[in-house]
């Protein structure tokens, strides 16, 4: 039986810009390239092909070799800075002395579940060594959350309609390590308008809600300096900014900052980057430059979502500014395998 109850943040209705993309569309069209970007993303097959290569070219080292600054440099950046943390291949030990908190089921996403893959493992542990019981659920698609910023509602809808079908009603939790794919996820119920997506929406937490609520279980020391950068879609549009600053404090030894700017966009901002590179890029620089000019400066820079890793670690690449950029769970992954929860 679940013991996170708490009524979950975020999830308004659909704003005037949401209803405002969507009449452009309808009156204007969408740019070719928008179009090709949206068709990968709203098939599995295809999405799976582009960052299954993308993954391989990031294992092989080929990704960072072919950094620079042209456009598909700079994509080969992004790719690099999806590096795991660490190979961590630990299971929880069996049975956790920690009591059942509840069913969860994870959203994979699409480039969740093949670039950051290894979150999705970190994730599965951290949860289970704190008493929650991972379930599986098949039949998982994009969010749709490009389809939607892009203004093209139907395919967003369709998308919803896929995940609400496959997730609704297979745990007590959807749980969420991608800030951008859990505010996508809480506004189903807006976007669909139906009794499974409201019910559905009401599940969704990110990660870091049910940790912190939980009160996660100490593991050992990372002592090591560390800067929390608060995605967009997490701070803003969910209003989760607590619980994972009190996740990364759970851990003994870590020192945890906040740089100045760490509230503000890193310029990712979803597909963003690969549509509007210079502009992008630009909205990046103070935040590069926030991290350059700390003292001392962080050994790892942590974020909930995969947009501002890829972002913010493919401009630290370019600065020379070899500072991984990690996920939170990650952090605490290190720390509970190092302590030895894991067996």
């Amino acid at each position: 039986m679940a013991t996170t109850t708490s009524k979950p943040a975020g999830g308004g209705p659909r704003t005037r810009a949401d209803v405002a993309r969507e009449i452009l569309t309808r009156r204007n069209g969408i740019p070719a390239r928008t179009r090709a970007v949206l068709a990968m993303f709203g098939n599995r097959a295809l999405w799976r092909t582009m960052f299954g290569g993308a993954k391989v070219l990031r294992e092989l080292g080929v990704a960072k070799g072919l950094s620079s600054g042209s456009r598909l440099g700079s994509m080969m950046r992004m790719v690099a800075a999806t590096k795991p943390l660490s190979p961590l291949r630990f299971e929880p030990r069996v049975p956790r002395p920690a009591p059942l908190r509840g069913s969860v089921v994870m959203f994979r996403g699409c480039i969740m579940d093949v670039l950051f893959r290894h979150v999705h493992d970190a994730t599965r542990r951290v949860l289970e060594a704190n008493g929650f019981q991972v379930v599986e659920a098949p039949g998982q698609q994009c969010c749709g959350a490009p389809h939607e910023h892009a203004g093209d509602t139907p395919s967003a809808r369709r998308l919803a309609a896929n995940n609400v079908a496959a997730l609704a009603d297979s745990a007590d939790f959807i749980v969420v390590n991608s800030a951008g794919c859990g505010a996508m996820l809480r506004d189903y119920n807006h976007l669909l308008g139906d009794s499974a997506s409201e019910r559905f929406a009401l599940k969704v937490r990110d990660v870091t809600e049910l940790l912190a609520e939980a009160g996660p279980v100490s593991g050992a020391p990372v002592p090591r300096e560390v800067a929390y950068d608060a995605p967009c879609h997490l701070q803003h549009a969910q209003k989760v900014h607590a619980q994972p600053l009190a996740v990364l404090r759970s851990i003994p030894g870590l020192r945890l900052r906040l740089l100045s700017g760490h509230d503000r966009c890193c310029g990712g901002a979803g597909a963003y980057s690969m549509l509007q590179p210079e502009m992008s890029a630009a909205v990046l620089a103070d935040k590069i430059a926030s991290i350059r000019d700390a003292t001392p400066r962080p050994d790892f820079i942590a974020t909930g979502n995969p947009g501002c890793i890829m972002q913010i670690g493919a401009g630290l690449h370019a600065a020379n500014l070899e500072i991984p950029v990690v996920h939170p769970v990650e952090l605490l992954d290190l720390s509970y395998a190092t302590g030895g929860l894991y067996g």
